[in-house]
């Protein structure tokens, strides 16, 4: 196959004939650093499967490369690329994309060029063609590097499937290769003022007018909102329908649009990088064509694809934890009081212990998660739990981390006080972890309702 950094930059510049060194050169300057021409990524094999990988509770650090039974040399070559690429690009830059609430454009074309951008969606469709636990590497870097902005896997792995599963191929030829190469950005535009975690309370309606829509409403909360090129739509196109869910479509709606209008750009306490923005849709004339899918199937689409978006909240939820967790076990080693080390205090061996523990039982479930997705076998109650989960302990272990900072960790430059704020959001967004837990007692009790 292809290199470590194999992606669609890479990957078309090969099938056109050019040279490796030449693509090697290519990447290099976009900050993907070196390439090596004997890993391939995302090959569907792996030939260290009977190898064995320390579990993360065996590492030095948990954050170290080279561990967990569902990654190999290849996965592991690759996630080098993607931490030297938050390392050079994003982490230099993050403070100033925090203060004014957006990342710069230019930053989502050198993760194309980096290949970390469409990671799961088919080659034939313009993506990259690999495995879900290749992009969840991108999500867990993005934890580990402390930063909330860009909102690349919001792009990748909840956006784009819909493109790739739903859309035609016009729309696929039209989107998906800039998407993946970077130079397209999306958002989805779901919560509206009076409807979060209850997608079939929204009000934005697509009245039908001839062939085409006339789209009115507003939506708020949306990531990637501010900077976005391309939105996914959730409309009502049916208020007659025999039930709200059977009543919702999905329309692809570019930002340049007349009668659409970004809003304003959200300032939130926490993932202050991250663009978020309020949107308003006036008579948007939109053409049949726009529609993503079948009319009035949306709300089911929807249903399909949230428990991918709820599980890679539950991954970046963890790679918070567990970079937090890193970040204070070195604190507490250095950090003296009395004389001695806080680490040399029994009730700080014992705060640390405890938080071990929970991460790594909950980093077992994750990447069990992470193995039955790949396998087609990953259902919603367990999407749910995996989120509800690992934005439980995420919160969890932010408050105690802070806690173990004292007065260090209640300024706004340390990096766990950005964690916690950005942590809190976790059990918000993608469903609010109280209804999840509904959807999960839902499954439980189903046997005895019928």
């Amino acid at each position: 196959m292809f290199s470590v950094a194999k992606n669609t930059f890479c990957l078309k510049k090969i099938l056109a004939g050019n040279s490796f060194s030449r693509v090697s050169s290519l990447l290099s300057t976009s900050g993907c650093g070196n390439v090596s021409t004997n890993a391939s990524l995302h090959s569907g094999s792996n030939d260290s499967s009977n190898v064995y990988r320390q579990p993360t509770a065996k590492m030095g650090k948990m954050t170290d490369i080279g561990s967990r039974s569902l990654f190999g040399p290849e996965q592991d070559g690759f996630r080098e690329t993607v931490r030297k690429f938050f390392q050079k690009e994003i982490i230099p830059h993050n403070k100033i994309w925090q203060e004014r609430g957006y990342p710069d454009k230019e930053i989502w074309e050198k993760a194309g060029a980096c290949g970390m951008l469409g990671i799961t969606i088919p080659v034939e469709h313009g993506g990259i063609g690999g495995s879900f636990a290749d992009t969840s590497i991108v999500i867990e870097e993005t934890g580990y590097a402390n930063t909330s902005g860009p909102g690349y896997f919001l792009h990748s792995d909840i956006i784009m499937p819909y493109f790739s599963k739903y859309g035609n191929d016009e729309q696929r030829k039209k989107y998906i290769p800039d998407m993946t190469a970077g130079k397209i950005v999306s958002a989805i535009a779901m919560t509206e003022p009076d409807a979060g975690s209850d997608l079939q309370g929204i009000k934005t309606f697509a009245r039908k007018d001839g062939s085409d829509y006339i789209l009115n409403g507003s939506k708020m909360f949306i990531t990637n909102g501010w900077l976005a090129d391309v939105f996914v739509v959730v409309a009502v196109t049916n208020k007659e329908a025999k039930s709200a869910a059977h009543g919702i479509s999905l329309f692809i709606v570019d930002a340049d649009t007349p009668g659409f209008k970004k809003g304003w750009l959200m300032k939130k306490i926490g993932n202050a990088a991250s663009d978020t923005a309020g949107l308003f849709f006036e008579d948007v004339r939109l053409p049949a064509s726009a529609i993503l899918g079948e009319e009035n199937k949306g709300f089911y689409y929807l249903m399909n694809e949230l428990p991918q978006e709820r599980l890679a909240i539950g991954i970046h939820a963890l790679a918070q934890a567990e970079f937090m967790f890193e970040e204070t076990k070195q604190y507490v080693m250095q950090r003296k009081a009395y004389g001695k080390t806080l680490s040399s205090l029994q009730t700080v061996q014992h705060k640390l212990a405890e938080m071990k523990m929970e991460i790594c039982v909950v980093r077992s479930f994750i990447d069990q998660c992470i193995v039955l997705h790949d396998e087609n076998q990953l259902d919603a109650q367990m999407a749910c739990m995996a989120k509800i989960c690992a934005s439980d302990l995420d919160n969890k272990v932010a408050n105690q981390c802070l806690q173990l900072h004292g007065g260090a960790g209640y300024l706004s430059d340390t990096p766990v006080a950005r964690t916690y704020l950005d942590a809190r959001v976790q059990s918000i967004y993608g469903g609010s972890n109280e209804v999840l837990k509904d959807l999960i007692a839902r499954q439980i009790l189903a046997p005895a309702r019928k």
